[in-house]
């Protein structure tokens, strides 16, 4: 957590805030972040009044993380499955009334005298039906028990690579990569870069262009745009991780720019060249969020370092 908020993708101003109050306390350890993520998980399948508690926390969890970062709308798909632990009779006091009583119609249970006496022998047909209602939902719950294993297996091997854990079962899914580590960031980097471009004329005098949605000026504070997802901010963040031989963008980008696509152009929030500039180059910069005492003087939400 002492890494989280300005390692995310596309940081917001209420992570640089919540960065800035964490600044010198003890954060939790990650074993309790991630026994309280599983735990939280497994009340899913609990009764019904554990699932509705379990609904308030995962939305005010979820709502807190679209609050600090931006991880556009995965945080939303989180809160609409979120839906499904709440049941009809929960969520029936905020329908209007004129629908309550066709909703209540339309899920009334029959009861077994309601049954004719002709439909309530077991025919063939039944019985077979019956039977292989029973095979799917074995078969279901082999192929989710193997899931389970096999993600639960790549998480651990993280943080214990000597794990005595049988690799059979979780190679046999790799080729259908159905599943994988827990989390879509498994691991937060240490460090926040950031690649920015700029062009020139002559060579010696640099103008930067500036970016819609990535950090880039310290001095104005990130924003909240998800569930929306800036494909090219958000690719340029995995390429600063990286060589730019495995990240393409990178110098597509720059021949893009060379030549004043429009395309390209619109990615920007503006461009500082009416004419295509004679050169264009790539800076790698280290961004941090401040410090209270540094952001109250200069009013500046982080610091930068070319690296």
């Amino acid at each position: 957590m002492d890494e989280y908020y300005q390692n995310g993708p596309l940081p917001t101003w209420i992570g640089c805030t919540c960065n800035i109050s964490l600044t010198g306390s003890t954060p939790p350890p990650p074993a309790a972040l991630l026994l309280s993520s599983f735990s939280w998980s497994g009340c899913f399948f609990f009764p019904r009044r554990v699932r509705i508690i379990c609904f308030f926390i995962v939305t005010v969890w979820q709502i807190g993380v679209i609050l600090s970062a931006n991880y556009t709308f995965l945080n939303y798909l989180v809160l609409a499955l979120a839906i499904f632990l709440l049941d009809d009779c929960f969520l029936v006091r905020f329908v209007p009334q004129s629908w309550r009583a066709q909703l209540a119609q339309a899920t009334q249970t029959i009861s077994p005298s309601d049954v004719p006496p002709q439909a309530a022998a077991p025919t063939w047909q039944q019985t077979g039906a019956r039977s292989l209602a029973t095979l799917k939902l074995a078969l279901t719950a082999v192929m989710f028990t193997w899931l389970f294993y096999s993600s639960t297996v790549l998480l651990l091997l993280m943080i214990w690579p000597s794990a005595p854990f049988p690799y059979a079962p979780v190679a046999a899914l790799q080729p259908f990569r159905i599943a994988d580590r827990y989390g879509l960031f498994a691991v937060m980097t240490r460090g926040r870069y950031e690649i920015e471009f700029q062009g020139s004329n002559d060579g010696q005098n640099w103008t930067a262009y500036k970016f819609r949605f990535k950090p880039q000026n310290p001095y104005e504070a990130p924003r909240i745009y998800a569930p929306y997802q800036p494909r090219f901010d958000w690719n340029l963040w995995f390429a600063s991780l990286g060589h730019w031989r495995s990240n393409l963008i990178v110098p597509r980008t720059e021949e893009r720019l060379l030549e004043g696509t429009p395309d390209v152009l619109a990615l920007f929030a503006n461009n500082p060249f009416p004419k295509p500039p004679r050169q264009i180059r790539v800076l790698l910069w280290q961004y941090w969020f401040t410090s209270m005492q540094r952001k109250n003087a200069t009013k500046a939400y982080g610091g930068t370092a070319n690296s």
